[in-house]
């Protein structure tokens, strides 16, 4: 009779190889789903079962040398990782193993990658705003501490600059611990993020984890456990607040529609794998603030297509606190960060947790601009000269808004020529306040782009 065990070691038998997906025949105990099996130097996770003791695993590495009838060893066990203080300042894979060169991490405790979310009552809401120093999305989309907020863009509008900057304005001044979860991203942007992270000087107090494009799509599908695992034990067991940045969180749900398709799931809408939203929903929820800490997450979207509508999108828009959209047709203009500033919204944009004054300039600049968006189709027909005296003042107050919601980032700051700006939320509503009040302006256009704070304008007059 064949058992179902989770702990007991037993042997196996390759008998189907699927490119990335391998079925195993168990004349003995049968290892239980997410258990991890051994067949040469080939890790492979058990997905299903499928009865007559023959399980479907998902290979997480190449499977360039497996064969029929090869001997497969299983301890029973799942992917378990390292975690605690020995894993600060290092780049880790799916398995916690190094990737930097270093060795490998002694740590005292290791724990599963697959762990449920807190119980809703241990879980807590603090209504506060993390301050990225980037104007547009601290006036118009402000971050929850202990939230999720989304980066969506599509391919080249500047997701991946943008939450490099988040990243060098947030984990400097970040008083707890870092997490950087690289799914499906290219390896040239690891090199880069692991070299910048030193030169600022912050990598001994972050962990950064990567689950690259070459790899097998189980690993990039299982990158996120691994992060949120060891973002959990600095929560829980440490009570620390954790800062998790992950680019890009659509690769997480390209890699399930790979795995899904692997396994012979009937596809589901536009392709995508049946099980989409709950896949996405077991990895969203375990990010959240409990009585001990907080998790705090900044996830990049890519937006296939640009369509806002597409299922990933759509799903991933659900667990969100907080979401900035960036504008393909902004980022033509040569206005960065290309954040829309009427498709961008936050939960937290409300008088009771920002203050009265920031509720109402955020409201009055939106309104500024969405006016002169109604605006636009007029000028390109008649001309400029054909508004109203009014509307001729909305346009000039827009067109100086859009270029002062600009400014220059300090991780692009060598190939721009620039030199980066940090912005506080104060001087960012003292300038819009200022430019709203306004109906004649003594300086150009040009001079309210690039730059930080209204004041560094004056100076340079």
């Amino acid at each position: 009779m064949v058992k179902n065990a989770a702990t007991a070691t037993s042997d196996g038998t390759v008998v189907a190889i699927r490119g990335g997906v391998v079925d195993i025949a168990f004349a003995g105990t049968v290892p239980h789903v997410n258990a991890l099996v051994q067949a040469g130097d080939v890790a492979l996770e058990v997905a299903s079962l499928l009865g007559g003791g023959v399980v479907r695993c998902v290979a997480l590495g190449p499977v360039r040398g497996l064969a029929l009838g090869i001997r497969v060893k299983a301890g029973g066990g799942g992917i378990e990782v390292p975690v605690g203080e020995a894993v600060l300042g290092r780049m880790l894979n799916v398995f916690g193993a190094p990737l930097d060169g270093l060795p490998p991490v002694a740590a005292a405790m290791r724990r599963p990658i697959h762990r449920p979310p807190p119980p809703l009552s241990d879980r807590v809401l603090r209504a506060e705003v993390l301050e990225t120093g980037i104007k547009a999305i601290d006036l118009l989309s402000p971050i929850e501490r202990g939230g999720k907020t989304g980066l969506f863009g599509g391919a080249g509008v500047g997701k991946t600059v943008l939450l490099s900057e988040l990243i060098h304005n947030t984990v400097e001044h970040h008083h707890g611990v870092s997490l950087f979860c690289g799914i499906g991203e290219r390896s040239r942007e690891a090199e880069e993020l692991w070299r910048e992270m030193g030169e600022a000087g912050v990598r001994d107090k972050m962990v950064m984890l990567f689950g690259q494009m070459n790899e097998a799509p189980g690993v990039r599908f299982l990158i996120g456990n691994t992060a949120l695992t060891m973002a959990e034990f600095f929560r829980d067991d440490q009570g620390k607040d954790v800062l998790l940045l992950i680019d890009n969180i659509f690769r997480f749900v390209q890699a399930g529609s790979e795995v899904s398709g692997l396994l012979g799931r009937m596809p589901s809408r536009v392709g995508y794998q049946p099980t989409l939203a709950t896949e996405l929903a077991a990895l969203q929820e375990r990010i959240s603030s409990t009585r001990n800490g907080s998790i705090t997450s900044i996830q990049a979207v890519y937006v296939p297509a640009d369509d806002f509508t597409d299922p990933a999108a759509a799903a991933i828009f659900s667990h969100l606190s907080a979401s900035v959209v960036l504008s393909r047709k902004r980022a033509s203009e040569g206005l960065y960060p290309a954040v829309d500033p009427l498709a961008s919204a936050s939960v937290m944009l409300t008088p009771a947790i920002v203050g009265q004054r920031h509720y109402d300039i955020a409201r009055a600049v939106r309104r500024t601009l969405a006016e002169y968006e109604e605006l636009r189709d007029i000028i390109a027909m008649l001309g400029i000269e054909e508004l109203s005296a009014h509307d001729r003042a909305v346009v000039t107050r827009a067109r100086r808004l859009e270029r002062f919601l600009t400014q220059p980032f300090f991780t692009v700051s060598a190939s721009a020529g620039t030199t980066g700006r940090l912005v506080t939320i104060d001087e960012t509503l003292a300038g819009c306040a200022e430019i709203l009040a306004q109906t004649t302006f003594d300086r150009p256009e040009s001079a309210y782009y690039m730059i930080g704070a209204l004041s560094e304008m004056k100076e340079m007059a």
